[in-house]
């Protein structure tokens, strides 16, 4: 069957992109920096993006991390934030000195390949934005590689400055050496646990526990001993119940003991979720690769045979966004992926013998472990706290299936759904929970909640938590202001037809034309079905 391009889309007509490389990667940690600079001493053009410095706006909302209020005012020297960022990664002089384009402070909103419904891209095109535009380059191939997120929970006061995630202290601590707080109560006790609180000693700052819900620590026994050395408890069987409140945030937290026994008050000013981490597919998402839960790899990656190739032919991934371990890779390992990912490149081109596909080594499910500390945080907190702090639904809400309650009052047939009726319905989808409840349709585009309310719904519903699909991801997958995204050249061709697609055509008929003859030949010769 031909395919027909209706003359007046934009179909061919967007912009070229500014730049044109061979290999786009995007992220400078130490996946990225490795496999920019192995693809350029191959003789490849290569540009290698990175949203770091952030801008202070930014961080305010949580991107890329969950910060949760304990960003200092340092942040807002960009300056000096571009210092930082330089000293914590010495591998970008190499990379510059092999030829890699780098670009810092620079955010990839959106990575989009031709197809059937991409017909006006003039190839593949990646979005690309700083603080004061926005443009596209055009690339042959692309290296994800923009790492791991904090996995979110929420307890009674988790919506206040001073609850934040592991990956988000480690950045502010260590990249931009900017933590604004003093004495940390971390949740979790595995390698993540152990190594934000020795990077937290590193920094001067207190440790005041350490929450685990297991009857046992999870991380190295050794380790672990170390902090007790130093008087750090590891409080296993045990949860936080509750954040005390106040004037600049978290006072201190209310810990709870699963097998019935008292409750106890820990004062701190910060509380750090150290309970896992999400690998970052939003680029893959917005690219078509295709998604798949994996609970060895720490949820939804890229589907993959060899590690770093993806269902697409130009898109690879690597470092943490392609699989996170329950051990952290070491620097030296991380590269290496990285390196791994610049053959695979390579070897699309014609340039080097096809990677080996035996499949990367599996780690334990860290899935189940995620899902014994909702329960646990369930049983003690309650359905009255939050499941999404922007749209302010709750998991009584959630579970309950409620409309936001600046709506009507829910009428007698909708109080008497929950998710479990709607499962027995169909499917379970996140997507669909969004349309229903506003669960997951906030500014933080999910990053606080995705996770929390994909294992509530499987909670409530009473089905596996890989029955539900991933949410889906939109460019811009981060937040642009309309002035930025406006700097995006629109071509005569583009703008031509504009009054077409409008189905009020008397909204756009000149203004000197309204109530003479031509506006009837105006409408007729712009109105298009």
């Amino acid at each position: 069957m031909m395919s027909v391009i209706d003359a007046h889309s934009i179909a061919g007509k967007l912009a070229a992109p500014e730049a044109t490389v061979d290999v786009l990667v995007v992220g400078a940690g130490a996946a990225g920096v490795a496999a920019a600079t192995e693809l350029a001493e191959a003789g490849l053009s290569v540009m290698l993006v990175d949203e770091n410095p952030v801008d202070a706006a930014l961080i305010g909302m949580d991107v890329p991390h969950y910060f949760g209020g304990r960003a200092g005012a340092a942040v807002q020297n960009k300056g000096r934030m571009l210092e930082q960022v330089v000293a914590s990664e010495p591998a970008l002089e190499g990379a510059l000195a092999a030829g890699v384009e780098i670009l810092l402070g620079t955010s990839c909103w959106g990575v989009f390949l031709p197809g059937p419904a991409t017909r006006e891209l003039p190839g593949a095109v990646a979005g690309l934005t700083d603080d004061a535009r926005a443009w596209t380059v055009g690339f042959r191939r692309i290296v994800v590689a923009i790492g791991a997120r904090d996995l979110v929970v929420y307890f009674d006061g988790a919506d206040q400055p001073g609850v934040m995630g592991a990956a988000a202290f480690h950045a502010l601590a260590a990249r931009y050496d900017a933590f604004d707080g003093r004495r940390l109560v971390i949740f979790g006790s595995d390698e993540l646990a152990l190594a934000t609180a020795e990077l937290a000693f590193a920094r001067g700052l207190e440790i005041a526990a350490l929450i685990e819900v297991d009857a046992t620590p999870r991380g190295p026994a050794q380790r672990v001993s170390a902090l007790a050395e130093r008087g750090v408890p590891v409080l296993c069987g045990q949860v936080i119940k509750s954040a005390g409140r106040g004037p600049t945030g978290v006072t201190g937290v209310e810990i709870a003991s699963l097998d019935g026994g008292p409750a106890r008050t820990i004062a701190c000013d910060t509380v750090c979720l150290a309970i896992g981490l999400v690998p970052v597919i939003e680029l893959f998402d917005t690219a078509g690769v295709p998604l798949a839960l994996d609970t060895d790899r720490g949820g939804f990656v890229a589907g993959s045979t060899d590690g770093v190739s993806t269902g697409s032919p130009l898109v690879f991934g690597a470092g943490d966004c392609m699989a996170v371990s329950a051990a952290l890779a070491t620097r030296s390992e991380t590269e290496a992926h990285g390196r791994r990912a610049a053959r695979a490149v390579l070897a699309s081109l014609g340039r080097a013998d096809p990677l080996d596909t035996s499949p990367p080594p599996r780690n334990a499910d860290q899935l189940a472990y995620q899902r014994r500390v909702m329960e646990a945080l369930l049983s003690t907190g309650g359905l009255n706290v939050l499941a999404c702090q922007c749209e302010d639904v709750t998991r009584a809400d959630l579970l309950g299936v409620r409309a936001p309650r600046y709506l009507a009052s829910p009428s007698d047939r909708s109080v008497h759904r929950d998710l479990a009726t709607l499962a027995a319905d169909g499917p379970l989808n996140h997507d669909q929970m969004k349309r229903l409840t506003r669960v997951s349709m906030g500014p933080c585009q999910a990053r606080r909640c995705r996770e929390q309310v994909a294992m509530l719904m499987a909670m409530g519903g009473g089905v596996p938590p890989e029955s539900i699909p991933v949410a889906g991801y939109r460019a811009p997958v981060r937040p642009l202001p309309l002035a930025v995204l406006a700097t995006l050249e629109e071509t005569d061709a583009m703008a031509a037809n504009w009054p077409i697609w409008f189905s009020i055509a008397s909204q756009w008929i000149p203004y000197d034309l309204i109530g003479t003859d031509a506006e009837a030949t105006f409408i007729d010769d712009h109105t298009h079905l």
